[in-house]
C-alpha cells in the first residue's frame, strides 16, 4: 500500500509539468525570417502580433507576405513532450505545401516552416520565434 501511495506522488507531479508546457493563449510579438536556399541575405524579416489560441496548431500560421500557405488547412497534426509538427497542404494539383515543426513553452515558441511552393522545385524555410506579451486585444471569433 506505501509502494501505491509513492507512486502516486511521483505520477502527479509529472502530469501536471506536461501541462506546464501548453502554450499558453495570449497575444503573441513574433519575429519572421524568410530564408531560400544559397541565397546569403535576402533581407526579407517581419515582426507581427499574433493571437494565438486553443486548437491542433495553437494559432501558429505562415506570416511571409502573399503566401497561399497562411490559408491553407493543417493536416498530420503531433504534439509530442514539446514539440508540435503539421503539415499545410493547399488544395488543387501542383499546390504549395508546408512541414511545420515548432518548440511550445508556456510563453514562447520558436520553429521553422519548410515550404514548397506549387509547380517550383524550389523549398524555402520561414523561421519564426514568439513571446507573449499579454492578452489578446480583439479576440478571433469562431
Amino acid at each position: 500500500m506505501r509502494f501505491l501511495h509513492l507512486m502516486t506522488l511521483l505520477v502527479i507531479p509529472a502530469a501536471a509539468s506536461a501541462e506546464d508546457a501548453v502554450l499558453q493563449p495570449g497575444e503573441y510579438e513574433v519575429q519572421m525570417r524568410l530564408e531560400l536556399p544559397h541565397v546569403e541575405d535576402m533581407g526579407v524579416q517581419k515582426t507581427a502580433k499574433v493571437c494565438i489560441t486553443g486548437g491542433d496548431t495553437h494559432g501558429i500560421v505562415v506570416l511571409s507576405e502573399n503566401n497561399p500557405l497562411a490559408r491553407c488547412p493543417a493536416s498530420n497534426v503531433k504534439l509530442l513532450d514539446q514539440t508540435l509538427s503539421f503539415d499545410l497542404v493547399c488544395e488543387g494539383h501542383n499546390q504549395a505545401v508546408a512541414w511545420a515543426k515548432f518548440q511550445l513553452w508556456p510563453d514562447r515558441f520558436s520553429g521553422v516552416f519548410d515550404m514548397k511552393m506549387g509547380g517550383k522545385n524550389m523549398t524555402m524555410s520561414e523561421r519564426q520565434t514568439g513571446k507573449r506579451v499579454g492578452v489578446c486585444k480583439d479576440p478571433p471569433h469562431s
